[in-house]
């Protein structure tokens, strides 16, 4: 009896601590059970321009994004081409074209010269990229959050979650390498209603 009393005594501790080191707020469970919901697998390519390297900024073409030195993660991302503003444009754009209900804007959308051009992405600081591992379960897909601030919207960002794939990982592959032999295969913006 003090044996099972001991056991549930080491499991309920063990469960408490697991916890606190991995608490996540409102916004990234709401994001999570979001890509549980709509995840919906695409490659998409990698950017096919320059890109030139800063320790704090990464320029596309005539394009900036910009991240903290120490965000390792962030940087490879940019530096590798696998996050690039005219994938947040492009993304953000059809992302509005099949949530809008309200076909005048659609119209309207239609009528510019240049549609894109309100969706267009530039100056973007991106920050804080952190894998979530209860959604990493095999080792070829790992899955990341990371924060958009856009200083056009404010004091505000918004959290993304994006799914990388990389069919020769294994368990001992790196992250780095990981990162190095990925394909972006799924990007998500976190609900704003």
């Amino acid at each position: 009896m003090k044996l099972l009393y001991s056991l549930i005594i080491l499991f309920l501790s063990t469960s408490i601590f697991a916890q606190k080191g991995k608490m996540m707020s409102t916004k990234e469970k709401a994001a999570i059970e979001q890509f549980k919901n709509e995840y919906k697998k695409k490659n998409h390519k990698r950017f096919d321009g320059k890109i030139t390297a800063t320790d704090t900024e990464v320029q596309f073409s005539n394009k900036f994004f910009s991240y903290d030195k120490t965000d390792k993660i962030t940087g490879q991302l940019l530096k590798e081409g696998l996050l690039y503003p005219q994938l947040f444009t492009d993304y953000q754009m059809q992302k509005f074209l099949d949530e809008t209900t309200d076909k005048t804007q659609k119209r309207f959308l239609k009528l510019q010269k240049d549609p894109r051009a309100s969706f267009d992405v530039n100056n973007v600081k991106l920050s804080n990229a952190t894998e979530i591992t209860a959604l990493s379960s095999i080792p070829r897909t790992k899955v990341f959050k990371i924060n958009y601030k856009d200083n056009k919207l404010g004091n505000n960002s918004i959290l993304y979650l994006i799914e990388l794939t990389n069919k020769s990982a294994t368990k001992e592959t790196s992250l780095e390498d990981f990162i190095k032999g990925s394909t972006l295969t799924y990007i998500q913006q976190e609900r704003l209603d």
